[in-house]
């Protein structure tokens, strides 16, 4: 059996189990659509949240952005992690205890203002479809390679495939699909990692892999795995895989993927979906454990995938002649199809030389062999996990399996974000502004048809995304850290923050983050329209690090109009000091 009648039938059956989930758990009213009738238990909402949050970033490029940068990018792991130990400890029991549907929802409330509650609107539909174009993409590339078409065309198949489960199913179904997901995607990450590990160091456990040595039957045997890379690296011009830069922007970054990650809506509408408030709290406890079983296995993935295309590109090692273009393996020609992978011998001597030709380094080490520069003149870096079994030459099951793994990743967190989306439209806008006499059916109508709308504007963004998966993704955290996150947590912990300083508070987060984005991205992230480049950022600032910075923007402006305004009402007052007494309050039935 070939490859691609494989990949389709594999794909294909992981499909058919999330169609059929779907039609099993369809929701039929808008508490089945919104939150699953709050009776999801915390082990399998865990399981549905670990799969909710790792999206294509996290399997498909999170590897990959390790691999090419290396030790700076294990920040990545750290900002994520970190971020749902803030989610648990600070938002998820609080928010659960309120009892609603929707983070705007809670945002009106709390603050006792419409106005407030469409911002929170507008700010989880910029900073949603900001993180769906990223997983539509991602879904694209996946979609692209194993089903062999060109990647417009896979990320169309995959709008497709969750406008069937996501429409049909709401909260319920996709909670269910997303534990699917998750088994799915986790099996598809570690068996090759396994293998690829063993492989190389004879460690069947990739994380332990990582710090061992290199097996007998490869290149540098006995030596460090990492320092095997560190030198190779370094002879080809690169910087050394272990190297760090800039601690300054590194514990920026961190931050800003921490708060980001506790103010992002698709993931907290999850905590809505359990019985009592506690489980909210062991569901994010349960989400962590799921989630580190893939973010301990990551590293090991980007290093030794890193290390295999080296060796891939210079099989006689690095003093030795490169690989001639003639005898690049199968999956080389393959990927080359897709336009995510390409090579010039620029040289024309047949063969195709890999070092980095931007660097002193590399530039000595090509005029020494009288090279014309790097001919690997294409690497998609959101390829590298799906094309690693491929180039470690693993059975073709598995990488059958990984394509299954990865768009379960990518198809999972583009439901989730389009349900928070339809919900903030149907609930927080049609429902409570537009229309407020609407029926429960017309409710459960209109959320289905702005989840179609998103799935169009969805696919409109992800075939011009404005960078890699895990770069856009990384700029949805961003909008998040500076406009929802300040405003949850004032509005749990503080009883002074008014409505007129939540608003404003919040326009001013999202407004600086977004200028900064626009002005270096584009604007709106079209191609063409930035009117600064990355020589001219802001004390050294990348957009993708402002979060924090507009945050600060966000809790500052917001503490000072509510100090020059009207006092909170006592009754709002009130809700607040429930709200954090973990015993009654709304829906919630912790015992």
């Amino acid at each position: 059996m070939d490859q691609t009648t494989l990949n389709i039938i594999v794909v294909g059956l992981s499909f058919a189990l999330y169609f059929g989930i779907a039609i099993w758990a369809r929701a039929g009213s808008t508490s089945e659509f919104y939150a699953a009738g709050r009776g999801v238990n915390p082990v399998v909402n865990g399981m549905a949240t670990a799969a909710d949050w790792m999206s294509a970033a996290s399997f498909i490029s999170m590897a990959g952005l390790i691999a090419f940068v290396g030790y700076n990018n294990s920040l990545f792991l750290m900002g994520w992690t970190g971020g749902y130990v803030l989610m648990a400890m600070l938002l998820a029991p609080y928010l659960r205890k309120f009892g609603k549907y929707t983070v705007p929802e809670f945002v009106g409330d709390r603050y006792y203002s419409q106005t407030a509650r469409i911002v929170a609107v507008v700010c989880l539909i910029v900073i949603s479809t900001t993180y769906v174009i990223g997983q539509m993409s991602g879904a694209g590339v996946a979609f692209a390679r194993f089903l062999e078409v060109e990647r417009d065309t896979g990320l169309f198949i995959a709008s497709g495939v969750v406008f069937v489960y996501a429409v049909l199913g709401g909260m319920k179904g996709i909670t269910y699909t997303q534990v699917a997901q998750y088994c799915v995607l986790i099996v598809a990450y570690t068996i090759p990692a396994i293998f690829i590990s063993l492989q190389l160091t004879g460690n069947p456990i990739p994380g332990l892999g990582l710090f061992s040595s290199m097996a007998a039957d490869q290149a540098g045997a006995g030596t460090p795995l990492l320092a095997q890379l560190d030198g190779l690296l370094v002879d080809l011009g690169f910087n050394e895989y272990t190297a760090t830069t800039n601690p300054w922007l590194m514990a920026l970054y961190t931050l800003s993927l921490m708060i980001g990650t506790a103010g992002l809506p698709h993931v907290i509408i999850r905590f809505f979906t359990v019985p009592r408030v506690a489980d909210a709290r062991w569901s994010a406890g349960w989400a962590l454990v799921f989630i580190a079983l893939l973010y301990l296995t990551a590293p090991a993935v980007g290093a030794m995938a890193r290390l295999n295309i080296i060796n891939t590109m210079w099989p006689n090692g690095v003093e030795g002649e490169a690989v001639a273009a003639d005898e690049l393996p199968d999956w080389f020609r393959t990927w080359e199809v897709t336009g995510l992978l390409g090579v010039d011998d620029l040289n024309g001597d047949g063969r195709i030389q890999y070092y980095n030709s931007g660097s002193a380094a590399g530039q000595a080490f090509g005029e020494e062999r009288g090279l014309a520069g790097n001919e690997l003149v294409t690497f998609n870096r959101d390829i590298l996990v799906l094309a690693n079994p491929e180039i470690a030459q693993l059975p073709g099951w598995v990488i059958a399996l990984i394509a299954a793994g990865g768009l379960a990743a990518a198809l999972s967190t583009a439901a989730g974000l389009l349900l928070a989306i339809s919900s903030a439209i149907s609930h927080d806008l049609i429902k409570s502004t537009i229309n407020p006499n609407i029926s429960e059916g017309g409710e459960l109508l209109a959320a289905r048809i702005s989840m179609a709308g998103a799935i169009v504007v969805a696919t409109y963004l992800g075939l011009n995304p404005p960078g890699f998966a895990a770069q856009v993704v990384a700029l949805a955290f961003g909008l998040a850290a500076a406009s929802l996150f300040p405003t949850l947590m004032m509005g749990i912990f503080s009883k002074r923050i008014n409505s007129k300083g939540a608003v404003a508070g919040m326009l001013a987060g999202l407004i600086s983050t977004c200028l900064y984005l626009f002005l270096y991205l584009g604007w709106f992230f079209i191609p063409g329209t930035a009117m600064l480049d990355s020589s001219q950022y802001l004390f050294g600032i990348p957009p993708t690090h402002f979060g924090p910075i507009g945050a600060l923007f966000n809790f500052a402006v917001a503490y000072l109009v509510s100090n020059a305004t009207d006092e909170v009402p006592q009754e709002i007052q009130d809700l607040v000091e429930s709200v954090r007494i973990p015993r009654g309050a709304g829906a919630a039935l912790d015992k």
